[in-house]
């Protein structure tokens, strides 16, 4: 029986674990969120840790408002940095190994191939900012840990690009949404099988892997494809991201390239439209 900790329990990727658990019986998990435990407090975790022996912690908390980030930095930082410091030392008390979910926004945008795990890195806002320095922290003072960057995550819980269309669709007749910045949509139920699969095979593959589904999109073509799928009628206008200014910079080309994960786990990724059908009908 291994003994699973998962922060962020009622983040889109916690309650997606939630959600398919009692497929893997030989897991048993303990799921917290900040009611539960504040990751920020170091004695806190690092009593949790103490009075539970864990084999591994999944960690899915984060401080994802993109644009919030520009000006809540300390919130930002204090989630998304020192709380892994935190878990860090928990896990260090029995050896727990160590997921940690990171983020395509480590990255500029400036490519136009697929991102792999060792290309540089060099965030454009907080947010990207604050998940390099937790990965940094991650990689130097711990060595059983995985880090697993995502993209464009969706699912049927809490707020999401998906359900934000289908509620605006609810309101208007025609929408803009940005059609120059282009990335992958990640279904959250695939990131949490990957992620429990990984645990499953007690890897010690340990280092930065990418996960997201297969295939290339644009916010434009992800909503389209939405609206579709929901047979949705609504005009949707393709803009610029000059044309739809935000607070923080976001990257224009964020594919990523799956191989290593595909390969070192053995995993195969469904195809984004496949899993946005998914989503869709399990709403």
């Amino acid at each position: 029986m291994k003994k699973i900790l998962v922060t962020g329990a009622n983040g889109q990727l916690g309650r997606c674990i939630q959600s398919i658990k009692d497929e893997f019986p030989n897991f048993k998990f303990t799921f917290v969120d900040r009611s539960q435990l504040d990751i920020t407090n170091e004695k806190e975790v690092v009593g949790l840790f103490k009075s539970h022996d864990f084999d591994w912690c999944l960690n899915c908390a984060a401080y994802t408002a993109v644009d919030k980030a520009e000006e809540d930095i300390e919130k930002a930082t204090d989630i998304n940095v020192n709380a892994l410091n935190y878990l860090v030392k928990g896990a260090e008390i029995n050896s727990t190994r160590f997921i940690h979910v990171s983020t395509d926004f480590v990255f500029n945008g400036k490519k136009s191939v697929a991102y792999t795990e060792i290309d540089d890195t060099n965030p454009l806002g907080i947010y990207g900012s604050t998940k390099r320095e937790g990965e940094l922290l991650l990689n130097k003072t711990y060595k059983r840990y995985f880090i697993i960057r995502t993209s464009w995550l969706y699912s049927e819980y809490n707020q999401n690009f998906l359900k934000t269309m289908l509620r605006l669709a609810g309101q208007r007749d025609e929408i803009n949404v940005v059609s120059d910045q282009i990335g992958t949509p990640t279904y959250a139920r695939d990131l949490a099988y990957s992620l429990l699969t990984i645990i499953k095979q007690d890897s010690e593959a340990y280092g930065i892997y990418n996960f997201s589904n297969e295939g290339v999109a644009s916010w434009y073509d992800f909503a389209k494809a939405i609206f579709e799928i929901n047979n949705t009628k609504i005009n949707v206008n393709p803009i610029h991201t000059e044309d739809y200014p935000t607070p923080a910079k976001r990257p224009h080309f964020s594919v990523l390239d799956k191989s290593k994960i595909k390969k070192t786990f053995n995993i195969s990724i469904p195809y984004w439209r496949d899993s946005l059908k998914i989503a869709i009908t399990n709403l």
